[in-house]
């Protein structure tokens, strides 16, 4: 696949690439929408994600190309740069602006992105390119940045650049994963512990709702400000700075000061998934499988029935998973409002797994879903004479959500 994407450089440039980098996507295990509330979350990276192949070049512009996308950008260098529509290139323009700002001007560059992760899916691809950019420019003009410097000025260009309320959590992820582990991440002071994440035999099965998930558009933005309602009510006794300061029973001793019943049950949701996420961390830990599961589907009937960010789409696959005894656990991932849902499948039963599910949700939804099975892989890095460890599929479904 390297080999076909240095010749598309070639192709798209009229010389070689000079360097390759990747960056994968990832998938949260447990812990969803309580990112952006200060709490713990368990992401891990997975093994498709985003290639990034760069050159100089003599013409001073910044030439972005994509293997996935029609749309291309050829922009002269500037004192800042802003946001052009809801085009793929903006998240590596934004990058390039926040670099820019630091005073690590870039000079004209040549750049190829390829992605393989399945097209608004919810497994982060913003983060993975924002991500592949920023560590890329880094190498490229020795910058000095560490990588956690690189994830904060991703969440950056995903805050303010592109304009989504979202945690830290994606970019974190995408940059810090382990093969082989989960991280639990405190999303209010970046302390995270790599878990190791045996499932023995089990696979993580993703499957793509085929639903798209345009977060920016959705209801994303009206759940993290019901949120800092919430917070504010229960300040009026409590000296918090984020609702998963306080665990279930403290909670549940002042969830009257949250009069509007919807925003409490929006609260609730993130109060007991971050005292999930713990439970998890332990049972995963302990191989304890069993456990981890029950966790993934009270996880997935919180996020439907508290903070409603599920959907038809994302339950009929957990309802199907329920009734299977091959599958251990199930749930949404992502921010919901479709996307993908994930479950820990007997490895030896995925290809009829897989089968089932397409035809049980065929049924129910009207169309079919994708089903993949994902390793849990490594973060960021160069792949300059080296091969990445990704699924190497050749499908062109770059994510940009």
């Amino acid at each position: 696949m390297i080999d076909q994407l240095k010749q598309d450089f070639r192709n798209f440039f009229g010389q070689e690439s000079q360097y390759s980098f990747f960056a994968p996507g990832r998938v949260n295990l447990i812990g969803e929408h309580i990112d952006y509330n200060g709490g713990l979350v368990m992401p891990c990276a997975v093994t498709f994600g985003t290639h990034l192949l760069v050159a100089p070049n003599a013409a001073g512009k910044l030439r972005f190309r994509s293997i996935n996308f029609a749309e291309t950008a050829e922009i002269g260098l500037q004192p800042s740069y802003r946001k052009e529509g809801t085009l793929w290139f903006n998240y590596p323009i934004g990058v390039i602006n926040y670099f820019t700002e630091y005073g690590k001007s870039p000079q004209g560059l040549d750049m190829l992105f390829y992605g393989n992760v399945p097209i608004a899916s919810g497994l982060s691809s913003s983060a993975s390119i924002e991500v592949v950019t920023a560590y890329a420019l880094n190498e490229l003009f020795k910058a000095g940045f560490t990588k956690l410097d690189l994830v904060k000025m991703a969440k950056r260009v995903e805050n303010e650049f592109i304009g989504l309320n979202s945690g830290i959590m994606d970019q974190f992820s995408v940059a810090f994963g382990e093969a082989g582990k989960a991280l639990k991440l405190n999303c209010e002071n970046l302390d995270y512990e790599a878990v190791d994440c045996n499932l023995g035999d089990h696979v993580l099965a993703i499957i793509n709702t085929n639903k798209p998930r345009k977060l920016a558009e959705s209801k994303y933005n009206e759940r993290v400000s019901e949120c800092r309602r919430a917070l504010k009510s229960l300040q009026t006794a409590l000296p918090i700075e984020n609702l998963c300061d306080i665990g279930t029973a403290t909670f549940n001793l002042h969830a009257h000061l949250i009069e509007d019943s919807l925003v409490r049950h929006r609260a609730r949701h993130v109060v007991e998934e971050n005292d999930r996420v713990k439970l998890a961390a332990k049972a995963l830990s302990e191989n304890r499988l069993e456990e981890f599961g029950r966790l993934m589907y009270a996880s997935h009937a919180s996020l439907k029935d508290l903070y409603e960010v599920s959907g038809k789409e994302l339950d009929t696959i957990v309802e199907f998973c329920l009734t299977r005894a091959d599958v251990t656990g199930a749930r949404m991932t992502g921010a919901g409002f479709g996307g993908c849902a994930i479950a820990l499948v007997k490895a030896a039963s995925f290809e009829d797994f897989s089968q089932a599910v397409s035809a049980w949700y065929t049924e129910k939804i009207g169309y079919a879903p994708s089903v993949y099975s994902s390793l849990i892989g490594d973060g960021v890095r160069s792949t300059n004479n080296r091969e990445t460890n990704d699924a190497a599929s050749t499908d062109k479904n770059l994510v940009v959500a």
